[in-house]
């Protein structure tokens, strides 16, 4: 499919190797037409999701699967080892024909949704021009069928297939929920950001709160004038007071022993929401009562999502009360808990972890079989383990680990020495980590390897942890397909779906069998089980 920005475009179909079967079709109401072919389950190919479904989506048509040919491009020349080149079609296309390579577009920044035009197609950026000129529909079909012959040509084919499928339906989820938006209400929010942070300021300077926080921070360090929110002014009046930090992060600051610090710590978390999720933040992302942010699929080297504008994946714990469901719906809030243990379960074939992960407390099982019942001890021993925390107070624990779940320590252990030599590892179903993301700035070559090898550890797990989800996601939504239910909200492990009250209880049950289905579809018959705790609430922040 090809839109030619007037509203019209034209269709082409394909048989499953990429070939087509017909002629090309123009059609001059490109989302009627999509809408009338999409109940016969096709998957559409386009070159950009992020593109081409928004204006559909304004028409009010969704499509069931697409192939996005600029995500499946990322993920392979990735696991080539070649992640940062130009992945648009005519990129590929360019490659495949042995042509100058076009680079690509630069990332659009997140737009409020105040801010979007009316009309169908005409926000949409042109692609880049293919070589010598060739159709769009061309370009399309070639790189279709040259990405479906690397994808064959993988390791793993299938789990390829599988990973450029999930990517390919995050990236349409991502755009609906974009679209359809967080139920956000504004009365409640004033109310908590009133109780928080006081009254605003009639003068557009910080509210009440704030000021009085402010004005104790600089008499406790007799600093008349000084601007909290500055680190330089911050350190140099800490500096003068008699204390020295490094910076000036909560974390570092919690360390120290002063009468200053407690008030410091609340002035800055009352700073971060009201600069963050404030009244200013709702003016710009809140319209019609949904919070819109634009999130951008495998935004993060691991593949988890990431957003442009509009601070979704940090929404404070202190305002999610506001996202409130609409009169006569409820909010089905769905974690995946201790999921990442789980995965390393799964995918290092450990027996005695994948026994432990087939409770409901992972943790717990590890304690009661390997840690004298110590859960705290069993706990800091697998995420050590995960994360590179080898040394220190977990060590006693780490060597207990490695005697009982020999598998699970090898499986981790091999990725951290891959990273630390500069080799190339990957998720379970084929996503690579980056050489780019492994560079260092220290110059001991040593200190370098081991960063590396630590990111490298926890690459295998987070990674295919995202591919988790976003199968998850891919099953959910097609369980809701003929539902009134909207996903609107999602962020690493966790989803949020807003459905009349009288359908809580079947979203509640599709939640519970795609987190079976989901399991079974990337690891089989494994013994592993991924446990969903699901909550029905009327805001998010009553749900956890």
């Amino acid at each position: 499919m090809v839109a030619d920005g007037s509203g019209g475009g034209v269709l082409r179909p394909l048989d499953a190797a990429g070939a087509p079967v017909g002629p090309d079709e123009p059609v001059a109401d490109l989302a009627a037409a999509v809408a009338a072919r999409d109940a016969a389950g096709p998957r559409w190919l386009w070159g950009c999701t992020e593109q081409s479904y928004p204006p559909l989506l304004e028409r009010g048509v969704r499509v069931r699967r697409c192939h996005d040919a600029e995500l499946a491009e990322a993920l392979l020349l990735g696991y080539a080892g070649r992640y940062g080149e130009p992945r648009s079609a005519a990129a590929a296309y360019a490659r495949l024909v042995g042509a100058p390579v076009p680079a690509d577009q630069a990332a659009r920044p997140g737009r409020p949704p105040g801010d979007r035009q009316g009309t169908l197609f005409d926000d949409t950026p042109a692609p880049a021009e293919a070589p010598g000129g060739a159709a769009p529909l061309d370009v399309l079909t070639a790189v279709y069928r040259d990405q479906l012959a690397r994808i064959a040509a993988t390791e793993h084919p299938q789990r390829m297939r599988l990973l450029v499928a999930a990517e390919s339906a995050s990236a349409l989820i991502a755009a609906e929920m974009g679209h359809t938006g967080l139920p956000w209400q504004a009365r409640t929010h004033d109310e908590i950001l009133v109780g928080l942070l006081g009254e605003p300021s009639p003068v557009g300077g910080p509210p009440r709160r704030l000021a009085e926080l402010s004005a104790r921070i600089a008499e406790l360090l007799d600093a008349p004038g000084l601007h909290p929110d500055s680190p330089a002014e911050l350190r140099r009046a800490l500096r003068r007071a008699g204390i020295e930090v490094p910076n000036t992060r909560s974390w570092t600051l919690r360390a120290v022993d002063h009468p200053v610090i407690g008030v410091l710590l609340e002035y800055k978390e009352l700073y971060r929401i009201w600069t963050a999720h404030g009244w200013s933040w709702r003016e710009q992302w809140v319209h019609d009562g949904r919070f819109r942010p634009a999130y951008v699929v495998a935004g993060v080297v691991s593949g988890r999502w990431a957003t442009r504008g509009g601070g979704a994946l940090q929404i404070p714990k202190a305002v999610r009360g506001a996202a409130r469901a609409e009169p006569g719906w409820r909010l089905v809030v769905a974690d995946a808990g201790q999921l990442e243990p789980r995965i390393l379960a799964a995918v290092s074939g450990d027996a005695g972890l994948a026994r432990a992960a087939g409770s409901g407390d992972l943790y717990a099982a590890l304690a009661a079989e390997s840690f004298g019942g110590d859960r705290a001890k069993a706990k800091l021993a697998l995420l050590g383990a995960m994360y590179g925390q080898t040394g220190g107070a977990a060590a006693p624990a780490l060597a207990a680990l490695r005697g009982s779940y020999p598998k699970a320590w090898t499986y981790v252990e091999a990725a951290a020495r891959a990273g630390e030599t500069g080799g190339l590892v990957r998720s379970w179903l084929g996503r690579t980590c980056p050489p780019s993301a492994l560079e260092s700035s220290w110059a001991d070559e040593g200190a370098s390897g081991r960063s590396r090898g630590r990111f490298t550890r926890n690459f295998v797990i987070q990674a295919t942890a995202a591919e988790w989800a976003a199968a998850l996601l891919a099953d959910l939504r097609t369980r809701l397909w003929d539902t009134r239910a909207e996903l609107v909200f999602f962020q690493h492990d966790e989803v949020i779906v807003h459905c009349p009250a009288e359908e809580a209880e079947l979203v509640v049950a599709a939640l519970e069998a795609g987190g079976k289905a989901t399991g079974e579809l990337l690891f089989g018959s494994s013994p592993v089980r991924f446990p969903l705790t699901v909550a029905v609430a009327d805001s998010y922040g009553d749900a956890k």
